[in-house]
């Protein structure tokens, strides 16, 4: 169940850093208010609605009253995977060295062995218990 799981995550996280890495433009032709084509690849076909009109040099010119208009939506992805931390702001600085000084002083105390019972003596036996009661640990 733990391995289809982390398989089924390591699917998603890279499919995930695929989809925000990634780059495209969307064309979309509009012909008055209604969408009548759109691409991911290419420029979207027009309607042959436009209103061409030939000019003298053998141009065509589009009319600016004409119905039709088309749309480019630009999605840009991340170019940098790896923020750099070159530079720390003070509240950075601030919680690095708070962090690394409670982190030290939390070992600080650990290398000396406490034993809380070396300056007492151990009991006297005046008879073995076990013994006299005949129970002994297997």
């Amino acid at each position: 169940m733990n391995s289809i799981f982390h398989k089924i995550v390591s699917v998603f996280m890279a499919i995930l850093v695929m989809v925000t890495t990634m780059s495209f433009t969307i064309d979309m032709h509009y012909c008055g208010e209604m969408l009548v084509d759109y691409s991911l690849t290419q420029s979207a076909h027009s309607c042959g609605m436009d209103m061409e009109k030939p000019t003298s040099d053998c141009e065509i010119q589009t009319l600016e009253d004409s119905c039709c208009s088309d749309k480019q939506i630009f999605i840009e992805g991340q170019d940098e995977l790896k923020h750099s931390f070159d530079t720390l702001s003070l509240e950075q600085q601030t919680f690095v060295a708070s962090f690394f000084y409670s982190y030290i002083n939390l070992f600080e105390d650990l290398d000396t062995n406490i034993i809380p019972f070396r300056n007492y003596n151990p009991p006297f036996l005046i008879r073995d218990i076990q013994k006299l009661h005949e129970t002994y640990l297997i």
